[in-house]
């Protein structure tokens, strides 16, 4: 595992998180949209159609990387298809609004909504519902990151938020989203992402939020 992209404020490892687990000692809180058992495949050819996400074939990945973190504090997202993780305290549902979501095509109805599993303890912040509501980021949308599941910001903040101090750790770092939400917020974020094509877009984003930022400073 190699640093790919660092900031001061973020850190970007490229390799993989399950073959070295050095993150699960920097960090202080996972937050983390991991690969869980959907077998994810886009039928967008802009993510390449013929190309799943790693390990996205069972929940594997994402127990193994639990059980390196432990019983501290973490926030994952899931699916009702998955076997949800033992130790879940809370279930949070992110409602999307605007999109139909993944699922079986063959019905009239689709999934717009995800499973977020609170997991250890020393959230804060005014208690509230279980229920988020923050649009998806459309298909097509000049805004939307070239990933295939790409999270909302707003939604990663609102999540961070309520989390106990410290660094924040993305294991799976995917489009970013975390770390961006992270910095936003004035933490410290470490993430890790398999795929260089997405190490790539992550430094992207980090290194535009950050030149955004001294920019407003000046």
């Amino acid at each position: 595992m190699s640093i790919y992209y660092d900031d001061g404020r973020v850190t970007l490892h490229h390799g993989d998180a399950l073959e070295n687990d050095a993150w699960r000692l920097e960090g202080d809180v996972l937050v983390t949209d991991p690969p869980y058992g959907m077998a994810y495949v886009s039928n967008s050819s802009r993510y390449g159609s013929t190309a799943p996400i790693a390990g996205d074939d069972t929940v594997d990945a994402r127990d193994k990387a639990l059980r390196l973190w432990g019983t501290r504090p973490a926030l994952v997202f899931g699916t009702w298809r998955a076997t949800r993780p033992a130790a879940t305290r809370q279930i949070l549902v992110w409602d999307k609004g605007n999109s139909p979501g993944m699922g079986d095509l063959k019905l009239p109805w689709g999934p717009s909504w995800e499973e977020v599993y609170v997991l250890g303890e020393g959230f804060q912040g005014k208690r509230g519902g279980a229920v988020i509501r923050i649009k998806t980021i459309p298909a097509g949308s000049k805004d939307r990151p070239n990933h295939p599941t790409p999270k909302p910001i707003p939604l990663m903040e609102t999540l961070i938020e309520k989390c106990p101090p410290g660094v924040i750790v993305d294991p799976f770092a995917g489009s970013g989203s975390t770390l961006l939400a992270a910095v936003n917020l004035g933490r410290r974020a470490i993430g890790v992402e398999l795929d260089e094509r997405y190490c790539e877009l992550i430094a992207a984003r980090l290194s535009a939020r950050t030149e955004t930022f001294i920019f407003e400073e000046a």
